[in-house]
């Protein structure tokens, strides 16, 4: 029988360890490789504004093979709390997803119980099949091993969300909330105004309801000195970069020298 090794987010949240992460927004399994051989805890594959379909399985499994093959862990963003969308991208053996457009904890519930095969002492809504999360039925005790390394978080992102964030927070077996300034400020009426008295206003609300529900919680830091701020605050999830920004800056840096 095959195992599966210990979830790293999973593991830094327990370890009350800041993980540290980028977007790959060039979508190529090759980059999330390099990003695992450099250090980086996590690498986020967004696929609400971008990427391959998030229903092709074939494809995400491509990208999760890249992120075990240098160690880290493939975090995904899936486009809407759809309990289907949730299991297809967990059979896919991604263990770390978040939902965007969450604004109840009714529907942070529905997504959190589509992940797991037991639900706060209850049955999940998993759904039992033999996929490559499973190894293809090789992983022993499958459903108790999934449900102990899985990570399901939902990103609030609209002021609803904001006004339900206690509610959220207390939904069983939710693994993180994300708070999202950037479509904040556009739930605001604001757009690109992430820095805000509003938007700050509301992020700080969702970390101060997340820690105070023992929730992890994470975010997008902004330059270094951002990061170690948000690091300190108590932020368990940080992304502080993306890959197209990366090529961008080193590309252009080397020709303005050059000119």
């Amino acid at each position: 029988m095959s195992s599966s090794p210990r979830n790293g987010l999973r593991s830094a949240f327990d370890a009350g360890e800041t993980a540290l992460g980028v977007i790959d927004t060039t979508y190529s399994p090759r980059v999330v490789e390099l990003c695992g051989e450099l250090g980086y805890d996590f690498v986020w594959l967004d696929l609400e504004h971008g990427g391959p379909s998030p229903w092709d399985g074939d494809t995400l499994e491509g990208f999760a093979r890249a992120a075990e093959l240098s160690d880290t862990e493939l975090l995904v963003r899936i486009p809407e709390p759809t309990p289907a969308l949730v299991r297809k991208t967990l059979d896919a053996g991604v263990r770390n997803l978040f939902v965007s457009h969450v604004e109840t904890a009714a529907e942070a519930e529905r997504v959190a119980q589509a992940a797991r095969y037991d639900y706060d002492g209850e049955p999940g809504d998993r759904g039992l099949a033999s996929p490559r999360a499973s190894r293809w039925g090789l992983v022993g005790d499958y459903p108790a091993t999934e449900d102990r390394e899985t990570l399901v978080g939902v990103t609030i992102e609209s002021r609803a969300a904001v006004e339900n964030i206690d509610d959220i927070c207390a939904v069983p077996e939710l693994g993180f909330v994300f708070a999202g300034p950037l479509d904040l400020s556009v739930s605001h009426g604001t757009p690109g105004k992430y820095d805000s008295d509003a938007v700050l206003d509301d992020v700080e609300r969702v970390r101060d309801a997340a820690l105070g529900a023992g929730t992890p919680v994470g975010n997008l830091a902004f330059g270094v000195e951002d990061a170690r701020e948000k690091r300190e605050q108590g932020y368990s999830l940080l992304n502080v970069g993306n890959t197209m920004g990366a090529i961008k800056s080193g590309l252009s840096g080397t020709l303005d020298q050059l000119r």
